[in-house]
C-alpha cells in the first residue's frame, strides 16, 4: 500500500484533473449565437424574458438615460414600426419620470417589469431603489412611465461605506411574489478587487416615502461576483451568473433561503464568456448570456454538474 503522502499526492492529482476536465469539457457548452450590436446598447448590464412574446428587455449599466430596450434572441432590437427610424437612430424606450444612476438588474412579474438601479461599487450610495414599470408593447409604444419607485436599504449596513464592502448588487429575481436581490462584494475599501461570497435579501415591504428595509434570507461562500439572476417560469430553478461560472438553485423545500437547497454549476471560460453580465431563461433547459462585449450566447442545463 502505498504511504500516506504519496496517497495524499496522488488524491490531490486527481481531484485537480478532475477539476480540469470538467472546466475543459465546460468551455464547449457555452455557444455564442449573436451580437447585440445595436450602437446605444453600449453596456448592457440586465436581461429578462418577456411575458408577451418570444423577446427579452434589456437595458445599459450606469451612465446612460433611462430606457429600456427590446431584443430578440439574437440581440437585435425590436421598437413600433410606425416609428420610421433606421436602427442607428432608435434610442429605446423611454422611462419619463425615472433616473438612471446605475440600473444594474431587471427582473418581471405579472406583467410588472422591476428595474433596480441597485449598483453600488462603492458602497456609500443611499438612495438604492427599484422602479416599477408595465411591461408595454415594443411594437406599440416608444415611451412609458413608472408606477413607483421603492426605496430598498440593506439592514446590516450601518455606515456608507462600512469596512465590509458587501453591499453591491447587479442580480434581483421575484419569487413567490417578493422581489428579492443577491449581493457581489468587493475587498474593504478596495473597488477593484472582488472578494468570493454573496448575500441573498428579500424586499418584504413596499413604501414609496421612505426606505424600506430589506430582509435578509441567505448567505453563499462559493459565488465569485454575482453579475445577475434568473428564476425559471415554474419557479423551481434560480440561475445565477458570475464570472466564473453559473450556478444553478433547486427550490428550498422550506422557507425562502436559495442557497441551502442542492446546487448545480458549470465552469466558464474567461474567453469565452469575458465579462458576463445578463442572463435569463429562454425555456425550461436552456438559458440565454449577454456580456459587456455585446457577444449573445446559449447554454444548457443539461451540461451543470451538481456541487457537492
Amino acid at each position: 500500500m502505498p504511504e500516506p503522502s504519496v496517497r495524499r499526492a496522488t488524491g490531490r492529482v486527481a481531484a485537480a484533473l478532475a477539476a480540469f476536465v470538467f472546466a475543459f469539457a465546460a468551455r464547449g457548452e457555452v455557444e455564442v449565437v449573436g451580437r447585440a450590436s445595436h450602437p446605444a446598447l453600449a453596456e448592457i448590464s440586465g436581461l429578462v424574458k418577456s411575458a408577451r412574446g418570444d423577446f427579452y428587455w434589456t437595458h445599459n449599466d450606469s451612465g446612460d438615460s433611462p430606457r429600456l430596450f427590446a431584443i430578440d434572441a439574437a440581440g437585435r432590437p425590436i421598437w413600433p414600426a410606425w416609428r420610421r427610424t433606421t436602427l442607428e437612430e432608435w434610442e429605446g424606450h423611454a422611462i419619463a419620470n425615472a433616473a438612471h444612476f446605475d440600473w444594474e438588474a431587471i427582473a418581471l412579474h405579472e406583467g410588472v417589469l422591476y428595474i433596480a438601479d441597485v449598483g453600488n461599487n462603492g458602497n456609500a450610495r443611499r438612495d438604492l431603489g427599484v422602479y416599477l414599470v408595465h411591461e408595454p408593447d415594443p411594437r406599440a409604444v416608444d415611451k412609458m412611465r413608472a408606477l413607483v419607485f421603492l426605496p430598498v436599504r440593506y439592514p446590516d449596513q450601518e455606515e456608507h461605506p462600512g469596512d465590509d464592502w458587501h453591499f453591491d448588487c447587479e442580480s434581483i429575481f421575484v419569487f413567490d411574489g417578493k422581489l428579492h436581490f443577491i449581493t457581489k462584494h468587493r475587498q474593504s475599501k478596495r473597488i477593484d478587487r472582488l472578494e468570493r461570497g454573496a448575500k441573498l435579501y428579500r424586499l418584504d415591504t413596499t413604501h414609496t416615502d421612505r426606505e424600506n428595509a430589506l430582509t435578509l434570507v441567505g448567505r453563499h461562500d462559493g459565488i465569485l461576483a454575482a453579475t445577475d439572476a434568473a428564476l425559471a417560469a415554474d419557479g423551481a430553478r434560480l440561475v445565477v451568473a458570475s464570472y466564473e461560472a453559473l450556478w444553478l438553485f433547486e427550490r428550498p423545500k422550506a422557507g425562502g433561503n436559495w442557497f441551502a437547497g442542492r446546487t448545480w454549476k458549470l465552469a466558464l471560460a474567461p474567453k469565452v464568456v469575458k465579462q458576463l453580465e445578463a442572463v435569463a431563461w429562454v425555456d425550461d433547459d436552456s438559458l440565454l448570456l449577454i456580456n459587456e462585449q455585446r457577444d449573445v450566447m446559449r447554454a444548457s442545463v443539461t451540461n451543470f454538474a451538481p456541487v457537492q
